[in-house]
């Protein structure tokens, strides 16, 4: 399983500033290994979701080019203490899920 998800989030200007970096490794399944000639088999998140408060704000999908573990940054409207969560899935079934809070 990967690290925890770091999740930044921090009440500016009336909105929430939302950071977060996703630990994955992201293999695309055309990459070959070095010593033994074989192909890497592919390995990346499929789907992600960012909840505020328990209500989904934010669905996103990606595929097998992106780099290795995926940054977004966002804005939007909360306040301070609000709750965050996101959850991701990859494509060998694997998921995480992650919490944090909004910090003036």
């Amino acid at each position: 399983m990967s690290k925890a998800t770091k999740i930044r989030a921090r009440f500016k200007d009336g909105l929430v500033e939302f950071r977060m970096l996703m630990l994955h490794e992201m293999e695309t399944g055309r990459r070959k290994d070095v010593k033994t000639g074989d192909i890497i088999p592919a390995w990346f998140i499929k789907s992600f979701e960012i909840f505020l408060n328990s209500e989904s704000i934010l669905i996103g999908q990606l595929g097998p080019t992106v780099s290795k573990n995926p940054y977004f940054r966002c804005r939007f409207r909360g306040s301070v203490g609000d709750n965050i969560k996101v959850q991701w899935k990859d494509n060998l079934g694997n998921s995480r899920i992650d919490e944090g809070e909004v910090v003036g």
